[in-house]
């Protein structure tokens, strides 16, 4: 779940150490789906047209590269400390008894193993954390191991189907940051929509997104509304677009399906996070 820039830091921000007319990359989650260039989804019976991303040697490693930022004091660790906290809280409310987690585009699971390594309920959580690196697993699965933690597993792997988390789903507490700022409008309501299935009675979802022209986040926070959520928590970072939000599940949850697209990345140049980035260099804003 770790957290690509579904934000950057104003113009009089320095992040990660960089003068302050510097932005961070717009790319905001690993790249998880199969497919080819130009294909369709099917919403309420219309085809729609999607721009797909085939999982590539040189997106993997973007984010790698994108990840060696976390090494600077900046957006990126600030958003993380509100992440870390949030998923902390969470953990502290569920009852007694074991705690199921989900991580989508998991990274190297900095935000989840950061809580886990001194949580008292740390030996009731059941994890799997989903992410495409092989880099970036096996740099999890390392820290991992100093842990000691047999029930938290990294998985290789597509986050944006379904499958992927058969035997985890339903689960208390499921962690969708890194996404909603490299999608499209239409597949953030279609993840937002299937989230009752992968989630237990009462579950939190913890997720990020940037508040950048145009801000999508009120829009976000309706539809969770609507999907049967309600809002426990809304946090911005000072100084930056970053935004971190935390729902719970208060409706029945919905039976797991399998085979369930949940989202598919976009090309970098169409990601609406690069799309801000583009329009604040035009306009001088940068």
């Amino acid at each position: 779940m770790i957290h690509r820039p579904t934000a950057y830091a104003r113009p009089r921000t320095s992040a990660f150490g960089r003068p302050t007319n510097s932005r961070e990359r717009g790319a905001d989650g690993a790249t998880t789906t199969p497919g080819t260039k130009e294909t369709t989804h099917q919403r309420g019976g219309t085809a729609l047209p999607r721009t797909r991303v085939r999982p590539t040697e040189r997106m993997t490693n973007e984010w790698v590269e994108w990840h060696r930022q976390y090494e600077d004091e900046g957006l990126l660790t600030a958003r993380l400390r509100v992440v870390q906290k949030r998923i902390h809280q969470a953990l502290d409310r569920n009852p007694v008894g074991p705690i199921q987690v989900l991580s989508m585009c998991a990274g190297d699971g900095r935000d989840l193993l950061g809580v886990l390594a001194d949580h008292p309920r740390k030996r009731d959580v059941k994890a799997r954390l989903v992410e495409l690196s092989p880099e970036l697993v096996a740099s999890g699965r390392e820290r991992l191991r100093t842990l000691h933690l047999p029930s938290v597993k990294f998985v290789q792997g597509d986050a944006s189907s379904s499958d992927a988390y058969e035997g985890v789903a339903p689960a208390n507490l499921l962690l969708v940051c890194g996404i909603f700022g490299n999608i499209t409008d239409e597949d953030i309501l279609r993840t937002i929509g299937h989230l009752p299935e992968l989630s237990s009675r009462g579950a939190t979802v913890v997720w990020t997104r940037g508040r950048f022209a145009p801000d999508l986040t009120p829009t976000i926070r309706k539809w969770f509304r609507e999907a049967g959520f309600e809002e426990s928590s809304f946090d911005t970072i000072p100084d930056t677009t970053a935004s971190v939000g935390v729902h719970r599940l208060t409706t029945e949850p919905r039976p797991y399906r399998r085979g369930v697209r949940l989202f598919t990345f976009l090309e970098k140049e169409d990601r609406p996070s690069e799309r801000a980035r583009r329009a604040d260099r035009s306009s001088g804003a940068i």
